[in-house]
């Protein structure tokens, strides 16, 4: 057979396979991954579905909460709530506005005492030029900066900044101050015990830094993911944490339903 007859022959019989599966695909194995991709689609349509529903509930709610229709939340006892911690992440930080709104807010509902953290320190440049620096004259007892928010009828917050530095910095920074203090100490010589460094020396020396403060009771944090961002551990060891989800979409009913179940918590304390 020639070259030319060998041509006509594909080119008639090209039609004929290209209507057929390819011999690995048998007909039994394309019904099944159309079964799969079909059940995969309801899958994705139930969690599509339960999300917008979850939502809708959720935002009924907050409705509900902040129009004052709800008895149990017109009433916040937030005497367990000494300190307040807002975590933000420093993307949403930049909206001071919304920052701003949240500490009108909070100050309404009877908060205090309030630490604004985020890991980059957006919200120290924003809010510590217009701070004055203030610390209570009882030992032990740290209030951090004090700041006026401007808004009628309401008395001045205290308001800490703290970001990321305050971290593993702030460790650094006392762990140093530590070492340097036992090195320098009477001990000094061929008799010289080894260290032992207790907590309180610890807290001792982060407050001496400048980077120890309270624990926080509550801690709200606000962003896309669900953790602290590098908010210093050592002052996390019975804080109650939240995700309120982005600082964009918050809502005054949610920070309210926040604070009253924070109030209906009950810690155990070990010894």
């Amino acid at each position: 057979m020639d070259s030319k007859a060998m041509e006509a022959f594909v080119a008639s019989q090209a039609p004929i396979y290209m209507n057929q599966a390819p011999p690995h695909m048998s007909r039994p194995s394309i019904i099944l991954k159309l079964i799969l991709g079909l059940i995969w689609g309801i899958i994705h349509l139930a969690i599509s579905l339960f999300n917008i529903w979850s939502l809708l509930i959720y935002n009924l709610e907050c409705y509900i909460i902040s129009s004052g229709l709800l008895r149990k939340y017109r009433y916040l006892h937030l005497d367990r709530l000494k300190y307040l911690a807002i975590v933000v992440d420093s993307k949403e930080a930049k909206n001071t506005v919304k920052i701003r709104q949240l500490l009108c807010w909070l100050s309404t509902m009877g908060v205090k005492y309030i630490c604004l953290y985020d890991i980059e320190g957006v919200l120290k440049k924003s809010f510590e030029p217009a701070m004055k620096g203030s610390r209570d004259g009882k030992a032990g007892e740290y209030l951090g900066i004090s700041a006026s928010i401007s808004h009628s009828g309401h008395k001045d917050l205290v308001i800490e900044c703290v970001s990321g530095s305050d971290g593993k910095e702030g460790i650094a920074k006392a762990a140093s101050l530590l070492c340097s203090t036992y090195l320098n100490g009477d001990t000094h010589g061929d008799g010289k015990k080894e260290p032992t460094f207790t907590e309180a020396d610890m807290a001792s020396a982060l407050k001496a830094v400048g980077c120890g403060g309270p624990e926080p009771d509550l801690l709200l944090m606000y962003g896309p993911a669900r953790c602290h961002l590098g908010f210093p551990a050592w002052r996390l060891r019975y804080t109650e944490i939240m995700h309120m989800g982005p600082l964009k979409s918050m809502k005054y009913g949610a920070i309210v339903k926040a604070l009253y179940n924070f109030s209906k918590k009950y810690q155990n304390y070990g010894k």
